[in-house]
């Protein structure tokens, strides 16, 4: 019996594998319990789909990088290799919690000895000047800080940055990342991420920064329907 298109089912058989072979009747909409996406490599990865708090009817494609396996995080980091390699950074910067997953090899990959994380728990020789409140679509409580590490600075000032992260979808957390690194004088080239989703972010961030946002794939904002989820309607 197939389960209905709204059920929750576990996570635990996605982000495991990449597809090479999905017809494409089966990228499109209506999708069940899981949404299909191609990368750039030409292989399909199953995100599986979440129904978000409220009535029922809203969801979102979930990707959670440090579930994924190895082999499909590679593929991930292989995809955004060029998307930052064109900007030359000096410096890789990786967003807590699930950005760390492809920050540290991608900064790897492009040739970098290091790469500079910014992080949620406060050291007790960190300074609250070097930090920022963030709020973002899963952990939606206040009180949460964003810092850098005052031993890193030198490594942010005056240094060409690109942030990288799992998703951008409301921009909250990114919009305050981009802030605190050209606070402590980076230059932020921009950001790449695994994946956009949907386009609440591009409003959060605006044109100019929203432009130098890359991702590897984007996922819509999805809409319960009689026979699965379809693409929301824009507001």
């Amino acid at each position: 019996m197939a389960l209905p298109p709204d059920a929750t089912v576990p996570t635990t058989p996605f982000w495991q594998a990449l597809e090479a072979a999905v017809p494409e009747a089966e990228l499109a909409p209506p999708w069940r319990q899981g949404l299909p996406v191609r990368l750039p490599c030409g292989r399909v990865l199953r995100l599986p789909i979440r129904v978000r708090p409220g009535d029922g009817s809203r969801a979102v494609a979930s990707l959670i990088a440090n579930q994924a396996a190895f082999p499909v995080v590679d593929a991930l980091v292989e995809a955004m290799r060029p998307l930052v390699q064109s900007w030359e950074p000096d410096a890789i910067v990786g967003l807590p919690t699930l950005g760390m997953v492809f920050a540290a090899p991608l900064a790897r990959a492009l040739g970098h000895p290091r790469w500079v994380p910014l992080g949620y728990s406060r050291k007790y020789w960190y300074d609250d000047a070097l930090s920022e409140s963030v709020v973002s679509i899963t952990s939606p409580d206040a009180g949460k800080r964003l810092y850098v590490d005052p031993n890193q600075l030198s490594l942010l000032d005056g240094r060409r940055v690109v942030l990288i992260d799992d998703a951008v979808s409301t921009g909250a957390t990114l919009v305050r990342a981009w802030h605190l690194l050209e606070r402590c004088g980076a230059d932020v080239l921009g950001c790449a991420v695994a994946m956009r989703q949907g386009a609440v972010w591009r409003s959060t961030l605006g044109p100019e920064r929203a432009s130098r946002v890359r991702g590897v794939f984007d996922t819509p904002l999805l809409q319960l329907g009689a026979d699965g989820w379809w693409p929301q309607a824009p507001a």
